[in-house]
């Protein structure tokens, strides 16, 4: 098919006997028409000519005539391309392999659905019903003192609700629960030098009973009481559920409760969350609100199970984007003994390029980490940190002029603190602000928006 501009490509070889050529897509030229225009396209793709490549359907736009307008997503950049799709059947989300043929790009065939196709549906179902952590982490607290309120018979009034204790099972669960909770004070400033060798394992600790790894963990080392919060929440919901004698049947038919925050943008990282109330504010919530409660802390980690699959899925086959990325909320308690929350998001990024690479077979990987809380008195803090080898650079973010001060104050601490360990320091900042939050999009078709 011509170009845009009516200039014919140059004609790629013949394809072989066995091979079938499909439908070809013309690159659109946009305000400079013309093959120069295309082949510069493809160039900045770092596609070679009868080269081969993966590429996300990412939106169609059908024309008459069979012809469409198709977006896709190569090595992280975004295409329109112009395409006489023919017979091939597209849908946004699909990945095909495509063969630049000169000035135009070959659609050889759309791969089978990938598990991404499940992950990503599974993660829509459960996006309108996550609770945050430390709300929820805030009423289990409440309830080891005030208990909680007896679900209402039918007729009678809500006033005439008896208290009743927790069940001793839940109550040794949430409090094994919080006292492994990282602290305000734990670790002390300047804990990561050499003098503190338990710091990193502590911190290693905590992220790995997030409840991030928790169905990993479990199948490594089966145990009823394996220090995790998902499953320690798990624990809770069981022991729940013995004392009104219901069945995970029933739980699974709750309705849970979610957190309005969260649905305005709920894939977007960093989260804008509001500062839950103190444990024990409040009258104390019934059995079963408890249990919709606990659903939804549930739902929240399990969004950001698969919302980690889907953004390590998709980069996979993309040399611009991480290799591997996880997402999680480290709950924490504050000197007052009230949870709050820092979202942690950690990213694995292979070499760059082939000038990276010291020696032929040596790669040369850099981790990324983007830590936000929200502080009493400093405010929101995010703190970005990359580290290659023994190379680190971190830039803070703070809103609050005053927070910034004090954070430039204390950065040669922080310089030499990093020297101290044996690392490099590159670069070291602190800004004014927040840094621009990254949105994590789902194919319309498979999110449910009536729920």
């Amino acid at each position: 098919m011509k170009l845009p501009s009516g200039q014919q490509p140059p004609t790629p070889p013949a394809q072989p006997a066995s091979q079938k050529p499909g439908p070809t897509a013309a690159l659109e030229a946009g305000r400079e028409p013309g093959a120069s225009s295309a082949r510069q396209l493809l160039d900045q793709l770092q596609l070679a000519n009868r080269a081969t490549t993966l590429a996300r359907v990412a939106e169609i736009m059908n024309r008459p005539g069979g012809n469409a307008d198709v977006l896709l997503d190569i090595r992280g950049k975004s295409l329109l391309v112009q395409a006489a799709i023919g017979n091939t059947e597209l849908s946004p989300g699909d990945w095909v392999k495509v063969m630049r043929a000169g000035n135009e790009l070959q659609l050889m065939g759309k791969l089978a659905p990938a598990p991404e196709a499940g992950i990503a549906r599974a993660l829509a179902q459960r996006l309108p019903w996550q609770q945050t952590l430390d709300t929820g982490l805030a009423k289990l607290m409440g309830a080891l003192t005030q208990g909680l309120k007896q679900d209402p018979l039918p007729g009678q009034l809500p006033s005439a609700r008896q208290t009743q204790p927790l069940p001793e099972a839940a109550r040794q669960t949430i409090e094994q629960l919080v006292a492994r909770l990282p602290s305000g004070s734990r670790p002390a400033p300047g804990a990561g030098a050499t003098t503190e060798p338990a710091t990193p394992q502590q911190v290693r600790q905590w992220l790995a009973e997030s409840g991030l790894f928790a169905e990993s963990r479990l199948t490594q080392a089966p145990s009823a009481h394996l220090p995790d919060l998902k499953l320690a929440l798990g624990r809770v919901i069981t022991a729940l559920l013995a004392q009104q004698g219901s069945t995970p049947d029933q739980f699974n038919r709750l309705t849970p409760i979610s957190t309005p925050e969260l649905m305005q943008a709920p894939l977007q990282f960093p989260q804008p969350l509001a500062t839950p109330q103190a444990p024990g504010d409040g009258e104390p919530p019934s059995v079963g609100q408890m249990l919709r409660l606990l659903a939804g802390m549930l739902n929240r980690i399990t969004v950001n199970q698969l919302h980690s699959q889907v953004l390590t899925a998709r980069g996979g086959g993309d040399a611009a984007a991480p290799a591997s990325t996880l997402l999680l909320d480290l709950p924490w308690l504050t000197p007052q003994n009230e949870p709050r929350l820092a979202q942690v998001r950690i990213e694995q990024y292979p070499q760059d390029s082939q000038a990276d690479r010291k020696a032929p077979g040596q790669t040369t990987t850099e981790w990324r980490l983007s830590l936000t809380m929200d502080l009493d008195e400093a405010g929101p803090l995010h703190f970005d940190v990359a580290l290659r080898q023994q190379a680190v650079s971190a830039r803070v973010w703070a809103e609050k002029q005053a927070t910034l001060r004090q954070v430039n104050e204390e950065l040669p601490a922080l310089r030499q603190s990093l020297t101290d360990i044996g690392l490099e320091v590159t670069d070291l900042e602190c800004r004014r602000g927040t840094p621009r939050a990254s949105v994590t999009r789902l194919e319309h078709r498979l999110v449910d928006t009536r729920a």
